[in-house]
């Protein structure tokens, strides 16, 4: 399935960043994200949609069952992560990820289904 995507699609790969209760972030805590990417490291969201059930993401937390699901744009261009698509109220909201550039290094916020912000810093994007 995978070597029937587009070449930008990329795997990137997101850990929790430096906060309080992690001072040194958590590598155990993040997401893995398949996404088009344009060349600057935005996400491509005409790709995006074109193969949006191919947009995928994986949340990994310790000592908890990995969730799975899509990357989805929604009303306004607003970008979220769909675990159930009969639910709404399992989504994560990923903070202004049309202005985000996905590499390595750079941060990006999203708000957990824990109601709260966490700050996530880019470790990793590769082609598939």
């Amino acid at each position: 399935m995978m070597h029937n995507l587009p070449d930008s699609f990329r795997h990137i790969r997101l850990e929790l960043a430096r906060e309080q209760g992690h001072p040194g972030g958590d590598n155990e805590h993040g997401y893995d994200i398949l996404a088009p990417l344009l060349a600057d490291g935005h996400i491509d969201g005409d790709v995006a949609t074109a193969h949006r059930d191919q947009c995928r993401v994986r949340r990994f937390r310790p000592g908890e069952k990995d969730a799975i699901g899509v990357l989805a744009r929604g009303p306004g261009g607003h970008w979220r992560f769909d675990y159930d698509p009969d639910r709404d109220d399992d989504d994560e909201a990923a903070f202004r990820f049309s202005d985000e550039r996905f590499v390595s290094g750079e941060y990006v916020s999203i708000r957990e289904d824990d109601g709260e912000m966490h700050t996530f810093r880019v470790m990793h994007v590769a082609g598939l």
